[in-house]
């Protein structure tokens, strides 16, 4: 597929930024955006990043942003945002959740959406449900088939406490491609190689080099450290 991806309002601390609340809806979009483009890059499809960062105010924020899509021929627009609105600053033990909206209901976005929500939902917030809206600029200028995924609210202690940007990214991404990118595990059988048993080139040991991903934000890889960690991987992070 061919694909543009971008994140909501301008960075944090501009004019026209995202909500905020226990977490920073510009910040956050632009790590789950940044996550998705790998991965679907990584499953072989063509991505282009339309996000903008520093527009003089909403208007021109959305303006180029439409602009940005438009000038590429795409299967499908994907607009990430995160919500507010809940004011669940205690935590009731539920989630506000997730939703997707779309131009309309015949919008050729809209069984994406739905497939969205559901692998959103499966991550444990509450499925909201798709949603039309002609009100949105990103869906009603846009030439391609467009959707506006609400990740989650940023003022719902549940949805926050819930939220993992990774988790996210690849909850979207399944829901546009069916499709999984996951780390690679060493084979059940795979013995360790033992000191003095490495393979030789000429006079040089030959060095084999195992890369699970490469990010250009280092909260994402940060995420992936964390996640190898957690499985038992002695991993670290390389600065290309």
């Amino acid at each position: 597929m061919r694909i543009n991806i971008h994140a909501g309002h301008n960075t944090d601390g501009r004019v026209a930024c995202g909500a905020i609340g226990f977490i920073r809806e510009s910040t956050e979009a632009r790590l789950v955006k940044d996550a998705v483009i790998t991965m679907l890059r990584q499953l072989g499809h063509t991505v282009y990043d339309c996000t903008v960062d520093n527009a003089a105010g909403e208007s021109a924020n959305l303006t180029q942003i439409v602009e940005k899509c438009n000038a590429n021929d795409v299967d499908l627009d994907v607009s990430i945002h995160f919500n507010s609105g809940a004011r669940d600053s205690s935590g009731n033990g539920k989630t506000t959740g997730t939703e997707v909206y779309v131009y309309n209901s015949s919008s050729k976005a809209r069984p994406y959406a739905e497939k969205i929500c559901q692998s959103i939902a499966a991550l444990g917030f509450r499925n909201r449900g798709v949603k039309y809206s002609t009100g949105f600029r990103v869906l009603r200028k846009t030439k391609s088939p467009a959707m506006l995924v609400e990740c989650c609210f940023v003022d719902d202690r549940d949805d926050v406490q819930l939220y993992d940007c990774q988790a996210m990214a690849e909850a979207i991404v399944f829901g546009i491609t069916g499709q999984r990118v996951q780390v690679q595990q060493p084979d059940a059988d795979q013995k360790p190689v033992a000191p003095g048993e490495e393979t030789a080139v000429g006079d040089k040991k030959q060095l084999y080099r195992v890369q699970v991903g490469a990010y250009t934000v280092k909260g994402n890889a940060d995420a992936t450290l964390a996640k190898l960690k957690a499985a038992g991987f002695d991993a670290i992070i390389v600065n290309a």
